[in-house]
């Protein structure tokens, strides 16, 4: 939430526990010591032991809103919602490659070079780099 940085991802055929448990590992590698808090709707990957079990062992904290209220997870459905409109629904994959790659450009693009007001008109990582 510091930066609205996107610090992992991982892309799949299906939402299922592997692709958030690949995604939750991605993750934990770039902790460095620190122990965040972690996001989430209610989600079945999110409730789910396995997930749990791994938070743990990361010392993370699991934040989740209550049923309905999407508090929690509202800046990631707002990347989401950005993602789409400025790159998805502007043109047409042929492939889950094409995709995939189109995917990987826009997230550094987000990260690097996308300019936010509510950043003080940096890209997340500039911000990040500047609080350091």
């Amino acid at each position: 939430l510091y930066d609205g940085s996107i610090i992992s991802y991982v892309l799949g055929h299906s939402n299922n526990n592997q692709l958030v448990f690949k995604t939750l590992d991605q993750a934990t590698v770039l902790l460095n010591g620190e122990h965040p808090l972690i996001h989430s709707d209610r989600g079945f990957q999110y409730t789910s032991k396995g997930f749990k079990r791994k938070i743990d062992a990361a010392e993370m904290t699991q934040s989740m809103s209550r049923v309905g209220r999407c508090i929690d997870n509202g800046p990631m459905e707002s990347f989401f919602g950005t993602l789409k409109c400025e790159k998805y629904y502007l043109h047409k994959y042929k492939t889950f490659e094409e995709l995939t790659t189109a995917i990987d450009v826009y997230i550094h693009f987000y990260n690097h070079e996308r300019y936010q007001k509510r950043l003080n008109g940096l890209s997340p990582m500039e911000y990040r780099v500047k609080a350091a």
